[in-house]
C-alpha cells in the first residue's frame, strides 16, 4: 500500500513539471486583433510541420501592464509564451518575428 502510494504521488509531481515545461514553450503566430485600451491581444496560432494545414484558432490573451502593445499590429507574425492565471490566458513573452 505504501508503494502505491509512492507511485502514484511520483505520477502527480511529473504530470505537474510536465504541464509547467509545455507552457513555456515558445508558440508561433499572427496578430488578428488587438485591444490597446483593454490590454488584450488576439492571436492566430500557426500549425507546423504539416504542409496545407488550416491555422490554429484565434484566441485572445491579456498582456501584462508593464507590456507595450504599440510595437504590434494586425498581421504581423509574433513568438509567445502564455500561462493561465486570473481566469484567463495571460501572454509572458511576446516577440515579432523578422
Amino acid at each position: 500500500m505504501r508503494a502505491a502510494k509512492i507511485v502514484m504521488t511520483s505520477l502527480a509531481a511529473a504530470s505537474l513539471i510536465t504541464s509547467a515545461a509545455f507552457a513555456q514553450q515558445p508558440m508561433t503566430g499572427i496578430v488578428t486583433k488587438i485591444d490597446r485600451l483593454s490590454g488584450t491581444i488576439s492571436l492566430q496560432q500557426t500549425q507546423s510541420g504539416t504542409v496545407g494545414a488550416a491555422g490554429g484558432a484565434m484566441q485572445e490573451y491579456k498582456v501584462p501592464k508593464g507590456q507595450s502593445l504599440e510595437d504590434f499590429h494586425a498581421g504581423d507574425k509574433v513568438t509567445f509564451t502564455t500561462s493561465d492565471s486570473d481566469g484567463g490566458k495571460t501572454i509572458n513573452k511576446l516577440d515579432k518575428q523578422k
